[in-house]
């Protein structure tokens, strides 16, 4: 009778033990998987939203030499989603332009806007991404927190060992084992993985030129850029 109450004790602290032990593993990995689906939809919509706004800027200006300016203006580090293929591809220029209209009484007045109301669009994409970046990378921290403190609090070898002297009907085995070897051994491979690196996946975009300090000088592009190509542009069907 007290060998079995001995039995039926070990049996729930042993229960107690692996729900707490897997139950707090279980919370961390679904932390993970959340964090890894966030970035996920911040690499489709943030940096495509961004990744756009930059093409419309680009295929405005066209030129190489004013692309190089206004990159300068907006702070931006050279060549940040360009491919000079971009500047040749109507299927690029069609899908970019896609619900965009161009508004003003001239066709100057109107290419004029849409580079003006690119960058506007631009700014505040940034910021949003930039927002969303920094919430991620501070999560990220959070979960290589949780996990470090997790396995502070969880020395799995410490458990095995201690639910194995806990066995009463633990014995000897026939063959001598080092046990705090093996123990060792599992702890290793049961070690969480880190979550995913938030720098590694996705693009560091630094803040723009806000528009207002570089308005001018965007103006004197689209009309050195209308003066080079707008009436190509227009003539391209991108706009309407």
């Amino acid at each position: 009778m007290e060998h079995d109450i001995s039995q039926f004790l070990a049996f729930e602290v042993k229960k107690e033990i692996a729900d707490r032990y897997f139950g707090f593993r279980h919370l961390i990995e679904e932390d993970k998987r959340a964090l890894i689906a966030r970035v996920r939809e911040q690499e489709i919509t943030g940096e495509q939203r961004i990744c756009f706004d930059l093409i419309r800027i680009y295929l405005l200006l066209h030129d190489q030499e004013l692309i190089g300016e206004f990159l300068q203006l907006a702070g931006l580090s050279e060549g940040l989603f360009f491919d000079p293929y971009f500047l040749d591809s109507p299927t690029i220029g069609r899908r970019v332009f896609t619900g965009i209209r161009a508004r003003g009484m001239t066709e100057a007045g109107r290419f004029k806007r849409l580079l003006l109301e690119s960058y506007e669009s631009l700014e505040h994409h940034v910021d949003v991404y930039r927002e969303k970046y920094g919430q991620l990378r501070a999560e990220e921290e959070m979960i290589r927190e949780e996990i470090d403190s997790f396995e502070r609090r969880h020395d799995l070898g410490s458990i095995l060992d201690f639910l194995h002297r806990l066995d009463p009907g633990a014995a000897e085995a026939p063959v001598p084992v080092d046990r705090a070897a093996v123990n060792g051994e599992l702890a290793r491979r049961m070690r969480m993985a880190p979550p995913p690196s938030v720098e590694a996946l996705l693009a560091t975009v630094p803040p723009i030129t806000p528009l207002p300090r570089i308005k001018r000088q965007m103006k004197r592009l689209a009309d050195r850029a209308y003066t080079l190509h707008g009436s190509r542009f227009f003539a391209s069907g991108f706009v309407s």
